[in-house]
């Protein structure tokens, strides 16, 4: 059994191109897959914050409409009460990568507010890829990729190819408009060679130990890549 490390956003709200303060948090369906698939292959998980603060769920990502269907949304619900290291997060400042066999990175609008910016959130990620642990994210947790900078000042993952929740899907889902800035153009602007499916079809992208999936449809390719990867 490996110790498996979930780095998740803090933040309860996205802040808008605006000031208006849009409520988020993590996508429950992008933590609970990956939690559940990791936990079946014996793998424990510890989740990880800025300042240990309990990660925020998206309300939006427990509705039925979110989950196809209201029975889809009660099992959400149930896998989330079951993921019990979500009520007991550990400060992200105080990980030792040394503990641990991977890290993944569960989206939701959160991480664009506090792990697109954190720089200890930055520095772990870059010691994970310069480790050659296994180093996932999903949808718009790919933004934490964006504080991982070199002394430079140039991002670790420039020339990796790697995806995130793409402009089309922001567009689509109502937000690009009101966006202060959007994934698919900062990571890009960093130098990484983004990879664009189809809107909300499954599309993972595997760069050496970085695996990334694009929407929450792809947290279940995500986890069994990185579930193989831990065999």
């Amino acid at each position: 059994m490996s110790k498996i490390l979930f780095v998740m956003t803090g933040a309860d709200h996205w802040t808008l191109a605006d000031g208006t303060l849009h409520p988020t948090g993590f996508w429950a369906e992008e933590a609970v897959v990956p939690y559940a698939a990791l936990k079946e292959a014996g793998h424990e998980v510890v989740v990880a914050t800025p300042g240990g603060v309990v990660p925020p769920v998206d309300r939006g990502s427990l509705a039925p409409e979110a989950n196809g269907g209201q029975e889809g949304a009660d099992g959400v619900a149930a896998a989330l009460a079951s993921f019990h290291e979500l009520t007991a997060p550990v400060r992200l400042e105080d990980v030792d990568l040394d503990d641990y066999a991977a890290v993944f990175c569960p989206g939701g609008h959160g991480p664009m507010e506090d792990l697109a910016v954190d720089a200890a959130s930055g520095a772990l990620l870059a010691r994970a890829l310069e480790s050659g642990k296994p180093l996932a994210t999903v949808c718009h947790a790919s933004a934490a990729l964006l504080a991982a900078t070199a002394a430079d000042g140039a991002n670790i993952f420039a020339g990796y190819r790697l995806t995130g929740f793409t402009n089309a899907e922001e567009t689509q889902a109502g937000l690009a408009d009101r966006a202060p800035w959007l994934l698919q153009d900062r990571l890009v602007a960093a130098g990484a060679a983004f990879e664009e499916g189809e809107p909300w079809a499954p599309h993972v992208v595997v760069d050496r130990n970085l695996i990334t999936g694009q929407n929450p449809a792809s947290s279940g390719p995500v986890a069994a890549e990185l579930v193989r990867r831990l065999a």
